[in-house]
């Protein structure tokens, strides 16, 4: 039986999307080469350590890396059929908060803190619909109502710091449907939460996916959050692609030596007590991206290294079906 989320024409591709930001101490390649797809209606995860280049890659989509120190060195972002790259600013704008939208992490320094709530809703909806004010104000409030806000009418007056984390990443979520876009990209939509508030918000979102058909980036760092959350899981690290698979397949047969080793540090119910009490972990650091060598990238903290890891750049091979992995055990 065909898979009917691989069915749809994807409605983001990514090839070979290089973006690299200028520091004093020489170039540093946050995203590398990254070739990606997201099919239509899918929730996709990219997961991966600090530093590995998953917020680079939102913000990319977004072109909303600084300039400088960044840029966006080469490659393609075509969403739904259009070249993103080849997008002036202003285009740009149009597209943002309409077509993609974004929730950032940190939504108290997102919110602007001396506008009201319906204020800042209102800027966007009239920004990318011709409404009235009037208009605007209530679809405002039925934004705020989707995100299940209580009392929404009167909330909408509220300034950001009078609402709870809880309440203020509702807003961001708000902010992001309110012109029913096609792709969200959520960054660490659940950071700083506890952990009632990160099932409330994680379950806010699948809804919307379902009410809106709307497809979703989910950037994580909690592989807890992607198993239950997404249909595809890509796997950065030190801004490569390492692996993409099928969540539940990535999750029963990891393949990347990498991605193995954060499956194994995933604390398991049933353990046998004396395994618990410590967990597992990946040797050794992330490497400085300044001074790469010209093999793999995890090469030094690899348990399965080989000496061509070292020498070589591994190919992103197929293995079992649409299984990738960027490996030279796969070659």
């Amino acid at each position: 039986m065909s898979d009917p989320v691989e069915d749809k024409k994807p409605v983001l591709s990514l090839r070979g999307l290089t973006t690299v930001f200028k520091t004093d101490l020489g170039a540093v390649k946050a995203v590398d080469s990254l070739d990606l797809d997201l099919p239509t209606g899918a929730t996709l995860g990219i997961v991966g350590e600090s530093g590995c280049g998953k917020s680079t890659v939102g913000l990319s989509i977004m072109k909303l890396i600084p300039e400088p120190p960044g840029r966006i060195a080469s490659g393609e972002i075509i969403f739904e059929g259009e070249d993103l790259t080849k997008l002036s600013n202003r285009q740009m704008r149009s597209i943002r908060g309409k077509k993609i939208s974004i929730i950032f992490q940190e939504p108290m320094t997102s919110l602007n803190p001396v506008l009201r709530i319906g204020e800042t809703l209102s800027e966007v909806i009239r920004t990318h619909q011709r409404v009235s004010r009037k208009l605007a104000w209530e679809k405002s409030i039925d934004a705020l109502d989707k995100v299940r806000i209580p009392s929404p009418h009167i909330r909408i007056n509220d300034y950001p710091h009078e609402m709870s984390g809880g309440m203020r990443q509702r807003v961001m979520i708000a902010l992001a449907i309110c012109c029913e876009p096609s792709l969200i990209i959520a960054d660490e939509p659940t950071t700083a939460l506890d952990v009632t508030i990160q099932a409330q918000i994680l379950s806010l979102l699948r809804g919307i996916k379902q009410a809106l058909g709307t497809s979703i980036i989910l950037i994580t760092h909690n592989l807890g959050v992607i198993a239950e959350n997404t249909e595809k899981v890509a796997v950065m690290y030190a801004g490569r692609l390492v692996e993409y698979a099928d969540t539940a397949a990535l999750f029963d047969s990891p393949l990347h030596p990498y991605t193995q080793g954060l499956v194994l540090t995933v604390p398991r119910l049933g353990a046998r007590k004396e395994k618990q009490s410590r967990l597992n972990v990946i040797p050794g650091l992330v490497p400085n991206l300044l001074n790469l060598g010209p093999g793999c990238h995890f090469a030094d903290r690899c348990t399965c290294v080989m000496d061509r890891c070292r020498r070589l750049k591994p190919d992103v091979h197929i293995c079992d079906e649409k299984h990738l992995v960027r490996c030279w055990r796969y070659a």
